[in-house]
């Protein structure tokens, strides 16, 4: 007769994790606004963007940041999909002129993977990325407030 298998430390890691899966003794339900805010902040830290979402979003989440008592959005630009295993994650950013686009596209899809995964469990399938537009070193932010032109005109939204 044979002597029946003994498992190993690895076999009992193995026959845990799938017989008690993680959601046994509760659900975790994660907002989609976590997932953005997150990325958000990871594509923040890479070097070489300029802001991000579309010119549109930006200009109208300047004008909401100013109102009293909103906070500012740090998931603009960020769409993100959330399941109960895996997000995905489209992100819209304007860059500094210099830099090496698809290098700047890797490294910011590589740091919002690792942050989105490290700090939610879940998986992230992919991570679309849209380059709308490069910031030149003379031009204004769209943020800042612009002073009155020499011609005496005034602006025409205050």
């Amino acid at each position: 007769m044979a002597q029946p298998h003994t498992p190993t430390p690895a076999d009992l890691q193995k026959s845990v994790t799938e017989v008690q899966p993680s959601g046994e003794r509760g659900r975790t339900a994660l907002a989609v606004g976590v997932v953005e805010k997150i990325a958000g902040m990871a594509a923040r830290e890479v070097s070489g963007i300029h802001a991000l979402g579309s010119g549109f979003s930006r200009t109208f989440g300047a004008m909401r940041d100013r109102v009293p008592g909103s906070k500012s959005s740090v998931g603009r630009g960020i769409k993100a999909e959330v399941g109960e295993k895996q997000t995905a994650i489209d992100i819209a950013l304007v860059v500094e002129y210099g830099v090496v686009i698809p290098r700047l596209a890797s490294e910011v899809r590589a740091n919002i993977i690792e942050a989105v995964e490290r700090m939610t469990g879940l998986e992230v399938v992919e991570v679309n990325i849209a380059v709308n537009d490069v910031h030149l070193p003379d031009e204004p932010d769209e943020e800042e407030e612009e002073e009155p032109s020499s011609s005496g005109r005034r602006p025409r939204v205050q």
